[in-house]
């Protein structure tokens, strides 16, 4: 059983910055990838950022130039900086973890509202 605990969403003005975490219940080096998804209301669920193991992250074009996708081994924790935060940046973020059998494990999810 894998735990996977958000936090950092909040209410934020546009062109603020907000920094998430996503705490692990095991091992960083169990995954071969961390990534974080977004859900806006009535969309589907989207790929923010992902970190493999080894390699470079990777970034929707939406995003890219303003998030940060980082992971801390000795925390086992993957961030989300997010910089230059516009409305339609709103929605629930998402951690997931992905393990060396493609077994996908997901968090709560935590909220994330740009707006004046």
């Amino acid at each position: 059983q894998v735990d996977l605990v958000e936090s950092g969403g909040d209410l934020v003005q546009p062109g603020g910055s907000l920094r998430l975490s996503c705490a692990a219940s095991q091992t960083m080096f169990s995954f071969v990838s961390m990534a974080w998804y977004r859900q806006a209301p009535g969309k589907q669920r989207e790929l923010v950022a992902v970190k493999p193991m080894s390699g470079s992250s990777i970034y929707a074009d939406s995003v890219k130039g303003r998030f940060i996708i980082s992971r801390d081994y000795a925390k086992n924790t993957v961030n989300l900086q997010m910089n230059s935060l516009k409305p339609e940046d709103t929605a629930v973020y998402y951690c997931n973890a992905k393990d060396r059998s493609s077994q996908d494990y997901w968090g709560q999810g935590t909220q994330v509202t740009v707006s004046s």
